[in-house]
């Protein structure tokens, strides 16, 4: 199948003390799209030509730690740092009020602290695969879901990073095909190895990992209310939710979905897609993108 598609320009800025690589394309507002685990930002390839033609300022950066983008030397990586990546990229990018933010996966998580804490940067928002915390809390902890994040309490391992690497990165392609299942994700794949290869990078990836869901911390009420400081607030603007009902690493029924506007601003709405999975925006960008543009332009 064939997509609309620019070139695509790549460029580096510095914004809360990480030197950010990205993936450009187009004039006008802001348009962040931000990325998850384990992909990079040419998860937006698709997205970031329509974007651009549709009056956007379309950015996909790499998240910090995933090169080209710099290990931060704070080491930081708890999900308040990241948003403020995002709120700082706004600024370094030059976003105003007509900015848009787009996420998924750990991309996801990050904004909504972004969106919680300084909603006047960004005047639409477009969200996939990761719902609002009070939603998320209600399935994190199943038994069908704690299988399927089986590889979070792995990465808290010393030999996680071995094992990952192993065979080119095999439980990467693992992963992939569980979590969308029947999509060739070769070429994405290749962009991720290409993130993490670095042993360095790889420490950052899976420190994610390890500072939110820290087995010493997770699950005392002190870390729950931070959590929900950071982004279990309800969202001021308007939203749009993705999620693919194929998913298979995280999983919600379309009666669960039912909950999400109440998390969101006035004229939200959610979209599953019946035949998507993890990574719906490289399986199914001609149906999720003309949504997607049609929702960032509306008023």
């Amino acid at each position: 199948m064939s997509h609309a598609t620019r070139p695509l320009e790549q460029g580096n800025v510095r914004a809360n003390g990480v030197d950010f690589h990205y993936l450009a394309c187009g004039t006008g507002p802001l348009a962040l799209c931000v990325h998850g685990f384990p992909d990079s930002a040419h998860t937006y390839r698709y997205l970031l030509p329509a974007l651009a033609d549709a009056g956007f300022r379309a950015v996909a950066p790499f998240l910090r730690g995933f090169a080209p983008t710099s290990v931060p030397a704070d080491a930081r990586y708890d999900m308040k740092t990241i948003g403020d990546d995002f709120n700082a990229l706004h600024g370094a990018l030059g976003g105003d009020g007509e900015s848009v933010l787009i996420s998924h996966d750990w991309g996801a998580v990050a904004a909504y602290a972004a969106l919680i804490d300084q909603p006047q940067n960004w005047r639409r928002t477009v969200i996939s695969n990761i719902p609002p915390m009070p939603v998320f809390g209600q399935v994190a902890f199943t038994y069908e879901q704690l299988k399927r994040f089986f590889y979070i309490w792995f990465f808290q391992m010393d030999c996680a990073e071995e094992v990952l690497k192993a065979n080119d990165f095999a439980m990467l392609d693992g992963l992939w095909a569980d979590w969308s299942p029947g999509y060739d994700a070769s070429f994405d794949l290749a962009q991720t190895k290409a993130c993490l290869r670095d042993p360095a990078h790889l420490d950052a990836a899976l420190g994610y990992y390890r500072t939110v869901f820290n087995p010493r911390l997770h699950g005392t009420a002190a870390y729950g209310a931070r959590q929900a400081q950071v982004w279990g607030q309800a969202l001021t603007m308007p939203t749009l939710y993705f999620h693919g009902l194929r998913d298979g690493c995280v999983a919600i029924t379309p009666e669960l979905a039912k909950e999400i506007p109440a998390c969101f601003g006035p004229g939200s709405r959610v979209e599953l897609i019946p035949d998507a999975g993890h990574f719906l925006l490289v399986e199914k960008p001609e149906l999720v993108n003309p949504q997607i543009v049609e929702f960032l332009r509306a008023r």
